[in-house]
C-alpha cells in the first residue's frame, strides 16, 4: 500500500476549461496533489453548465501542475473505439512521464448515446469494456516492442497498427465500478480500481472481490491503488451547504442507476424529487471541516490509497483554502 495522496477533482459537468485548468493549479498550490476529471459528454443536469473535451483539459492541467493526471473516467466502448483512447492516454503518457494514468469505465447512456448506438444492458456493457481494456493493453505493449498487432473479437476488430507515439512506461489502467463482479474481473485484468464514495460495508464487499481477481492472477493486491471520488458539500453554513447539493448536484441523492438516462433535462425533472434526506449514507453535507474530515479518515482507514475530493458547489477557492488549512493536514494513514 502506497502513501496516502488527497487529489482535486476538477469537475467538467460543472466548469469550463479555463476555469476547470485554473481551479486545479489552485488546488495543487494549496496542498492537494494531482487532478482527477471525468470525461462527460452532457453534463448531469443542465444547472451545471458545461461539459467540455476531458483530453484538451487534462492536457492543459498537466502544463501548469506537477501531479498525476487521470481521466477518471472515460469509456472505451461507444464513442471512442478502443484504439482512440489507447492513443490519448499514450500521448499523455509521453508528454508527462510518470503522470498520467487511464481510468476506464462501461459508460452511460448520458454521454455514450449520442452516436445513436444501441444501448445494450449493463452485463454486455461491462463485457465490451474488457475487450476494449485487451485492446489497450495489447496496443501499449505493442507498440512499445515495435510491432503491430490486431483483434478480432466479440465486440471490436482492429486492423494491423500500432501506436507510433508511445511514453517509456505505459500508464496504469484502472476500472471504475461499484459492483464486485466488475471488481473481481478488474483484479484479473487491470492495474487498480476506481470507486466513489458508498457505505464502507459495501466497498469492503467490492475491495474483497478486487483482491480476489488480483490473487487469481498471481498479483499482490497490496501493492495494486484503490482510488476513491468523494463528492461532498461544504460552505460557511449548512443551509449554504445543502442549497449547493440541491441545485448544483442533486444527482448526488438519487437512489437509483442512473447509466441508462439520456438527458439531462430527464434528470433534471427527477431532481425535483429530491430531498435533503436522500443525501444521508451518500454525501456528507456540513459546514463542519472535521465532520467532513472523520468522514474521509474512515475511508482511508479502509484501505484507499488515493482520495479526490469534489466540493459540489460552486465555492471552490474557499473550500480549498479550508480543507487545505483544516482537512489534509489532518488525515493519517
Amino acid at each position: 500500500m502506497g502513501d496516502l495522496t488527497v487529489g482535486y477533482a476538477a469537475m467538467l459537468e460543472q466548469f469550463g476549461p479555463i476555469e476547470a485548468v485554473e481551479l486545479s493549479e489552485y488546488a495543487e498550490q494549496q496542498g492537494f496533489s494531482g487532478v482527477m476529471a471525468a470525461d462527460h459528454f452532457q453534463p448531469w443536469v443542465p444547472q451545471q453548465g458545461q461539459a467540455p473535451f476531458v483530453w484538451n483539459v487534462l492536457t492543459a492541467i498537466g502544463e501548469r501542475t506537477r501531479g498525476d493526471l487521470g481521466p477518471g473516467v472515460t469509456c472505451p466502448s461507444f464513442r471512442w473505439h478502443p484504439a482512440m483512447v489507447a492513443q490519448a492516454s499514450a500521448t499523455l503518457a509521453h508528454m508527462y512521464p510518470g503522470r498520467h494514468w487511464l481510468g476506464l469505465g462501461s459508460g452511460e447512456a448520458l454521454n455514450e448515446h449520442v452516436t445513436a448506438q444501441y444501448w445494450p444492458e449493463a452485463p454486455e456493457r461491462i463485457n465490451r469494456m474488457f475487450e476494449a481494456i485487451e485492446i489497450i493493453k495489447k496496443l501499449f505493449a505493442g507498440s512499445l516492442a515495435g510491432r503491430d498487432v490486431k483483434h478480432s473479437g466479440q465486440f471490436f476488430k482492429l486492423e494491423s497498427t500500432r501506436l507510433w507515439t508511445m511514453p517509456e512506461t505505459p500508464p496504469e489502467i484502472y476500472v471504475a465500478t461499484a459492483g464486485p463482479v466488475t471488481a473481481k474481473r478488474a483484479g484479473r485484468n487491470v492495474d487498480g480500481l476506481i470507486t466513489v464514495g458508498a457505505p464502507l460495508e459495501k466497498i469492503e464487499g467490492l475491495f474483497a472481490r478486487f483482491d480476489e481477481g488480483a490473487r487469481e492472477a498471481g498479483k499482490d493486491p497490496s501493492t495494486m491503488p484503490k482510488i476513491l471520488q468523494l463528492h461532498l458539500s461544504w460552505a460557511p453554513t449548512y443551509e449554504e451547504a445543502l442549497e449547493n447539493a440541491m441545485v448544483e448536484w442533486p444527482n448526488g441523492g438519487m437512489k437509483f442507476p442512473k447509466a441508462d438516462i439520456r438527458s439531462p433535462f430527464e434528470l433534471e425533472q427527477m431532481a425535483r424529487l429530491v430531498r435533503p434526506e436522500d443525501f444521508a449514507g451518500r454525501m456528507v453535507i456540513s459546514e463542519d471541516p472535521d465532520v467532513h474530515r472523520a468522514s474521509i479518515q474512515r475511508f482511508v482507514d479502509l484501505g484507499f490509497d488515493r482520495i479526490y475530493l469534489h466540493n459540489v458547489g460552486r465555492n471552490q477557492r474557499e473550500w480549498v483554502d479550508v480543507f487545505a488549512r483544516d482537512v489534509l493536514p489532518q488525515l493519517t494513514r
